[in-house]
């Protein structure tokens, strides 16, 4: 399965690890080619940010192990976008 797109929300706590830690450690992984990395919520002790990865043949799991191992936790998967290309989301009109 060609995994394009993963976009993950992540929590660590506000001394360590660092951002571009974070972004070292997934960058190290295979076929990421892009990501971005958005801080969306501080408080005393935790940031939690939303990570958008981007590449070819993405490895959740190498993914999941390298935020791990850098010191942060990965909540939960918030989009995946697999196949030939990237699909972007339509939002439905009710």
């Amino acid at each position: 399965m060609n995994i394009r797109r993963l976009v993950l929300d992540v929590d660590k706590v506000r001394a360590r690890p660092s951002l571009v830690e974070i972004a070292q450690a997934i960058e190290r992984c295979a076929g990421v080619e892009a990501l971005n990395v958005t801080v969306e919520e501080i408080d005393i002790e935790t940031v939690g940010m939303d990570i958008t990865i981007e590449g070819e043949h993405l490895d959740c799991d190498e993914v999941f192990k390298a935020i791990e191992s850098s010191g942060a936790v990965v909540h939960s998967v918030d989009q995946l976008v697999v196949g030939n290309r990237i699909i972007e989301r339509v939002a439905r009109t009710r």
